[in-house]
């Protein structure tokens, strides 16, 4: 399986859109990833469907978590 740009392209510009649609959530991440984002610390996400249905779960940070989002937020400087 190789490696095509164009696939890169719609990425960034579905990453674009998803910005621009949900604008604090960058802050969001920028100001936790200094001081909570620590192995250890707990992610708590939530659903809640259409109908009222709510969907729970958590993640503990692991030190190989912090070298994607490392990761990640490098190439979002660079992009």
């Amino acid at each position: 399986m190789g490696f095509n740009p164009a696939d890169l392209f719609k990425v960034r510009s579905a990453a674009e859109t998803f910005n621009s649609n949900h604008p604090k959530l960058l802050p969001f991440f920028n100001a936790v990833k200094g001081r909570a984002m620590t192995p250890g610390s707990v992610i708590e996400i939530a659903v809640t469907d259409s109908t009222g249905e709510r969907i729970e779960t958590n993640l503990r940070i692991q030190e190989s978590d912090l070298e994607l989002i490392r990761l990640l937020t490098e190439m979002g400087m660079k992009g």
